[in-house]
C-alpha cells in the first residue's frame, strides 16, 4: 500500500504537458479544481474526465500509475459515498431501512461526489508527474514574487513546500524498508485488533522519525556548505519563458473550463440536474 502512494513522484518526459510553463500549469490546476466543483452535473463531470484522459495521453503517463495513485484514497471515497448515500435529504424516496432513508437524489449526489474526489486526486497528481521539484519551486516563487513588496518570504515558502513534496517518496520508501526489517525480526504488524496494530507501529515510527530528522539535518548541512542564504541575489540555471505553444495550450484549457462552467445551463435545459 505504501508503494502505491505516488504523490510527489516525477516522471520525466518531453510531451506537450511536460514542456508547458510550470506557472501556467499551477494556475490551470487551480482553475480546474474550481471548475470541477462548479460543474455539478453529469455534463460537466464528463467534460472533466475527458479532459483529464486527454492530458494523461498527451503526457504519456501509463494507466497503471493512475490506478496506483487511487489505491490509497479508496477508503475516503467509499466513506464519502456512504455518507451522501445515507444522509443526503431528497424528495424521491426509494426505500427506508432503520434510521436510513435512500433517495434518488442521495444516490445521484454520492456518485457525483465520488467522481469529483477521484478527478481531483488525478488532476493534482498530473502536476507533480510532469513537473520536477526544482522547476516547481521556481514556478511557485515566481507566482508569489509580487508579495515580496510586503516582505512576504516567497522563496522560503516555495522552498519548504517543494522540499516537503520531494521527501514524501523518500519517507515512503524508508517506511517500507523499516516495516520489512521489523517483519523479518518477527514483528506482527498486520495481525491483532486495532489497539494491537497501533502498538505494533511504535517500533516503526521511532526509527522513521529518527531517519527523517537525520535527513533534514544532512540537507541543512548541505545547504549551509553551499552558502545558501535564501532567495535574495540568487540566479537560476533555467529561466522561465512563456512561448506561443504555452499560450495556445492555455487557451484550449480555458475553453474547456468555460465549457464545464456553462454545463450547468446545458444540464438544466436537458433536465439532467437534481
Amino acid at each position: 500500500m505504501l508503494r502505491d502512494i505516488t504523490l510527489g513522484q516525477h516522471f520525466p518526459g518531453e510531451s506537450v504537458v511536460h514542456r508547458l510553463d510550470p506557472r501556467l500549469k499551477i494556475l490551470l490546476m487551480i482553475a480546474y479544481i474550481v471548475m470541477l466543483f462548479v460543474g455539478t452535473n453529469p455534463v460537466g463531470l464528463a467534460i472533466s474526465i475527458i479532459f483529464l484522459a486527454v492530458m494523461y495521453i498527451l503526457a504519456k503517463i501509463p494507466p497503471r500509475v493512475i490506478l496506483r495513485s487511487l489505491k490509497p484514497i479508496w477508503i475516503i471515497v467509499i466513506f464519502m459515498t456512504v455518507l451522501n448515500l445515507f444522509f443526503y435529504q431528497g424528495q424521491t424516496v426509494l426505500f427506508q431501512w432503520w434510521i436510513f432513508t435512500f433517495t434518488a437524489e442521495g444516490i445521484y449526489q454520492a456518485i457525483i461526489m465520488a467522481v469529483r474526489v477521484v478527478c481531483l486526486i488525478i488532476g493534482v497528481s498530473l502536476l507533480t508527474y510532469t513537473t520536477s521539484p526544482i522547476v516547481l519551486t521556481d514556478a511557485i516563487e515566481r507566482l508569489l514574487s509580487p508579495l515580496a513588496k510586503i516582505r512576504f518570504p516567497s522563496h522560503e515558502l516555495a522552498m519548504m513546500m517543494t522540499i516537503a513534496l520531494r521527501f514524501i517518496p523518500e519517507l515512503i520508501d524508508e517506511t517500507d524498508k523499516i516495516m520489512s526489517a521489523q517483519k523479518a525480526r518477527g514483528a506482527e504488524l498486520d495481525s491483532g485488533n486495532l489497539w494491537q496494530r497501533i502498538k505494533a507501529l511504535v517500533p516503526v515510527l521511532v526509527p522513521l522519525f529518527l531517519s527523517a530528522f537525520r535527513r533534514a539535518f544532512d540537507l541543512a548541512m548541505a545547504m549551509e556548505c553551499r552558502c545558501y542564504r535564501g532567495g535574495e541575489g540568487r540566479t537560476r540555471l533555467r529561466q522561465l519563458h512563456i512561448t506561443k505553444q504555452d499560450i495556445l495550450s492555455t487557451v484550449v484549457c480555458v475553453l474547456v473550463f468555460v465549457a464545464i462552467g456553462f454545463s450547468n445551463a446545458l444540464a438544466k435545459a436537458l433536465h439532467w440536474t437534481m
